[in-house]
């Protein structure tokens, strides 16, 4: 029986961050073989995929986004034989695997970097995005960097700047160069080559560059005051979102579907026009799905919600979008939106159940199965350049980064036998370790794995259409195809919803069927057949 070929429509991405699963080796941050060690657990969820963030060889100025070799396995990760057993492993357990994949920059102790800022008439010289100051001296243009300050930083060798979008220490690739193309495409061939399903691709808007490198304009949104990150002052309309990062997406899929049941999702990271970036990404021959950020802020209403889904799934649009409410790089829900919730264990529940009844692809990052809230984390235990720069008033990706908790009263949570992890695990992630949750009912991983099977066996959870029903805040209710009804309170306080006419129960989480509809408790979940 031949394979589908869309295999990724509807399915669950298990995101797994390598330094914070699982520590093999006992040097206090996790490795691949940690990661083999504990896909069972990952397959017994129900999930269909993982997703590995960067395990390459790196510096590690940015925790591993910040790459010297596109093709290597750093050895605080293992080795590349590690890599393909845990490949092997995960294939066994029937989970596809997607890798990240960094190719907006690299990092400045790249080969590649290096030759090229020797000298403006090398190999690599045109490999990177460089350019002369203005006759005062100062940057090219008035980009600015995500991580604060100017996006350009000076360089003797060559006497010119060079743009680098994220840290000074990860310089942008110049994709308008044909050999940087060929390099790209090259190296996704590599790692198809050893086994991999497919490829979450970091800061796909960000390949190309303006080639005039003019000034992007003031963000045309109303701001009352200065924001936090200079970045956010600006509308980037000539540093990211090229033409030609479209036509290069169309040679990605070219790639990609020579090798048959394979996908590609891209962080689309856009605050100005989500939806037309997202149809633009993920419509023809481009992009399978598109990684959106519409619900890692801070709203959680169940008409913000509805206004995120319909715009993304409008008929006609044609875009595929593949949604997250937490990862590596935001909060997690039951921090973000504590205010709505009964308790946190109701919370983390309601906020699965929304996300695993979502229409499109959806990521779901480690720890989310355990109702883990952040960690609260001081000062000096920050490692994240993002929470150095901008403390306190952010404190940067650390507090969802913390290890994973896997025994709660064993060292670390059973994340490692080291004296000193790179990030603590303290005592509130501890505590709701797998080994507490595993088998006991009502706890958040059991009610996760509920989801996620029943999300598995319905196939309209997986690719019915969706059609919002009427309902007052905080209720939101909507169908999937013609088979499944979601009812669910985005409230701390209980309420009834009537007029409904609901069918037989799927699955209820502080929820009961009442005559003419639901009964809700706080953060209640109905999930049935709809009514006659």
């Amino acid at each position: 029986m031949a394979e589908n070929a869309e295999w990724w429509r509807g399915a669950v991405i298990y995101q797994i961050y390598p330094r914070s699963y699982q520590d093999d080796d006992g040097d206090g941050s996790g490795d691949l073989k940690g990661i083999t060690r504990r896909l069972d657990h990952v397959a017994a969820l129900g999930v269909d995929a993982i997703w590995v963030s960067p395990f390459f060889t790196s510096p590690m100025a940015d925790m591993g986004y910040d790459v010297s070799d596109h093709r290597g396995v750093d050895p605080s990760f293992g080795t590349m034989e590690d890599f393909e057993a845990m490949v092997a492993r995960a294939h066994e357990l029937g989970l596809k695997v997607i890798i990240d994949q960094v190719f907006s920059h690299s990092s400045e102790e790249h080969p590649f970097f290096e030759e090229s800022r020797q000298s403006r008439d090398n190999p690599k010289a045109d490999w990177y995005v460089w350019a002369d100051p203005k006759e005062d001296g100062s940057p090219p243009n008035n980009w600015q960097a995500i991580f604060g300050g100017p996006a350009w930083t000076w360089d003797t060798r060559r006497k010119q700047y060079y743009f680098h979008q994220f840290l000074s220490e990860q310089p942008d690739f110049n994709a308008h160069n044909p050999d940087v193309q060929a390099w790209i495409l090259d190296t996704l061939r590599f790692w198809l080559d050893r086994g991999v399903d497919g490829f979450r691709l970091d800061a796909v808007n960000h390949y190309f560059q303006d080639p005039e490198l003019r000034d992007n304009p003031p963000d045309w949104r109303e701001k009352s005051e200065p924001d936090s990150k200079p970045f956010e002052m600006q509308y980037p309309i000539h540093s990211k979102n090229q033409p030609e990062n479209l036509e290069f997406m169309e040679r990605v899929r070219e790639v990609m579907d020579s090798y048959g049941a394979t996908m590609t999702v891209g962080e689309i990271g856009e605050g100005h026009h989500p939806v037309e970036r997202m149809t633009e990404y993920t419509t023809g021959k481009r992009l399978n799905m598109g990684y959106t950020l519409a619900l890692t802020g801070p709203h959680f209403t169940a008409d913000y919600i509805r206004a995120q889904v319909e715009s993304m799934i409008a008929p006609g649009q044609g875009g595929y979008p593949c949604w997250a409410m937490s990862s590596h790089d935001h909060n997690r829900p039951v921090s973000r939106w504590s205010d709505i919730g009964a308790d946190q264990d109701a919370l983390a529940k309601l906020a699965g159940a929304v996300l695993l009844t979502l229409e499109g692809g959806i990521c779901m990052y480690q720890g989310e199965e355990l109702g883990q809230a952040d960690t609260d984390l001081e000062r000096h235990e920050i490692v994240d350049p993002e929470g150095k720069s901008f403390w306190p008033l952010v404190k940067g990706r650390d507090p969802s980064r913390t290890p994973m908790a896997w025994e709660a009263g064993a060292p670390n949570g059973g994340f490692s036998t080291a004296e000193t992890t790179w990030l603590p695990a303290k005592a509130p992630q501890t505590a709701r370790a797998v080994d507490t949750q595993a088998g006991v009912d009502g706890s958040v991983l059991e009610a996760f794995r509920a989801l996620l099977h029943l999300r598995r066996d319905e196939p309209a959870l997986r690719t019915g259409k969706t059609v919002f029903l009427d309902a007052p805040e905080p209720v939101m209710a909507f169908t999937r195809g013609d088979d499944v009804l979601c009812v669910m309170n985005l409230g701390p306080e209980a309420v009834e919803v009537l007029g409904l006419g609901v069918g037989a129960p799927l699955l209820e989480i502080a929820a009961k069927v009442v005559e003419d509809g639901v009964e809700l408790g706080p953060n209640g979940v109905w999930i049935g057949r709809p009514g006659a």
